[in-house]
């Protein structure tokens, strides 16, 4: 038996360190029903980080390109780099019934519920405490003092945005923030709104044409 579903976009936002990151790959390496949405970016790629896979990695000129051609979903400055989401592979994923995933900040959420509110699940991911927060940035050993300085003064502006999500994870575990998650994603998967062909299937076990 299958019901036709009207896929979801799930958002996780966090302060930088806070575990979104992790969470969001865990999440896509154990539910094959979702889906990473590809950023563009005008950073430079990160040790590892794979052209398509992680970012597509563009100039300003041609970001400035998209956002005057309507082409992203939403997008915004973060740390004097440009990040934004491309519209047409998101909404193809959507009809075609699988989810979507969004690794994205406050801004490019509110841009996101602004165009299509009724598709997004908003999940915000906060650390144990400031002390652990700096501690993981630190961890990652992928940025200098200053950058972690700054990611640090910035996670407070971040963290005051949480009341504008759905959920809120304080992340003290992964494996039990990941279960939380998992949780969400299947309570609104099952949303009487997002099972499209619902009526069709009630119709059949009613006899009604």
């Amino acid at each position: 038996m299958s019901i036709q579903r009207r896929g979801l976009m799930l958002v996780l936002s966090s302060p930088s360190g806070a575990g979104k990151t992790t969470i969001s790959r865990l999440l896509l390496d154990q539910d094959p029903d979702i889906t990473m949405s590809v950023s563009v970016t005008t950073r430079p790629p990160r040790p590892g980080e794979v052209e398509g896979k992680d970012y597509y990695f563009v100039d300003h000129a041609r970001f400035d390109r998209m956002v005057e051609e309507g082409a992203l979903l939403e997008h915004a400055r973060v740390f004097g780099n440009m990040y934004g989401t491309p519209s047409q592979p998101v909404f193809a994923a959507l009809e075609a019934g699988r989810d979507v995933l969004f690794d994205i900040d406050w801004q490019g959420t509110q841009q996101l519920s602004g165009k299509a509110r009724t598709d997004v699940v908003r999940i915000f991911i906060l650390p144990p405490s400031t002390e652990e927060l700096e501690k993981r940035l630190r961890t990652r050993a992928q940025d200098s003092d200053e950058v972690v300085a700054a990611r640090m003064a910035k996670a407070s502006e971040e963290m005051s945005h949480w009341a504008e999500y759905d959920y809120v994870v304080v992340n003290v575990d992964v494996e039990e923030s990941l279960a939380k998650v998992k949780a969400i994603l299947a309570a609104e998967r099952a949303r009487r709104e997002r099972q499209v062909g619902m009526a069709e299937f009630v119709n059949r076990l009613r006899g009604v044409d």
